[in-house]
């Protein structure tokens, strides 16, 4: 799924009352498969970044085109069809529903695609290591447990793209070195498009491809 953004603009209102511009970015191209690590400083907009790739904000100026498809011109819930379909997103938060086990929750994220396939969510949910942990509630994992549901969860529906926004800020050192490779490894599989914002040094030496979000804006 190869991605472009030209032109592209997002700003928000200071508690001043004045516009500062998060993202401006002229131009930037995202082959398809690629496995990027996008860094830079604490507010520099690489949560927003992806959260216009992901179609959940839309920019001021400029467009993000995916696979031959403007997510500007699109409406709200044609952009939540478009992302349901192809777009799968790892939060830092994991943002699971408690009440609900962890092959629940994969199957959630199934159900707005409008295709629930449970032998996959089961798949899934053993291929991260969490076999015999299906039925477990999320306050019953560990928070590296956890973050692995909100995986299987993004890989559920054979997304072309997997955007992850600080996969490992909750989990020690060694469990983010295994959720990283974990991702890498599956998405290299499934030839899709791996797109991750980290802060961690140690996360970063494991991509080969390292964009400091600061030095791509202009």
């Amino acid at each position: 799924m190869a991605i472009t953004l030209e032109q592209l603009r997002k700003s928000y209102r200071t508690p001043e009352g004045a516009m500062h511009d998060v993202i401006r970015i002229r131009r930037l191209d995202i082959p398809d498969g690629a496995q990027w690590v996008i860094t830079g400083q604490s507010g520099s907009g690489k949560s927003t970044l992806l959260n216009l790739l992901g179609g959940i904000v839309t920019p001021d100026e400029g467009t993000v085109i995916i696979d031959g498809t403007n997510l500007g011109a699109l409406s709200e819930p044609a952009r939540d069809r478009f992302r349901a379909k192809h777009i799968g997103y790892v939060f830092q938060t994991f943002n699971l529903l408690q009440g609900f086990s962890a092959l629940e929750n994969v199957l959630l994220g199934m159900l707005f695609a409008g295709h629930v396939e449970k032998a996959r969510a089961a798949s899934l949910l053993e291929r991260v290591g969490l076999k015999e942990r299906m039925r477990y509630r999320p306050s019953e994992l560990s928070v590296g447990q956890q973050q692995r549901v909100a995986i299987a969860r993004a890989l559920a529906n054979r997304p072309s793209l997997i955007l992850a926004d600080e996969p490992t800020g909750n989990v020690d050192p060694a469990a983010g070195d295994t959720i990283v490779d974990l991702l890498k490894e599956i998405c290299r599989e499934g030839g899709q498009t791996l797109l991750l914002v980290t802060h961690q040094p140690q996360v970063v030496a494991r991509f080969p491809d390292v964009f400091d979000l600061s030095k791509l804006q202009n």
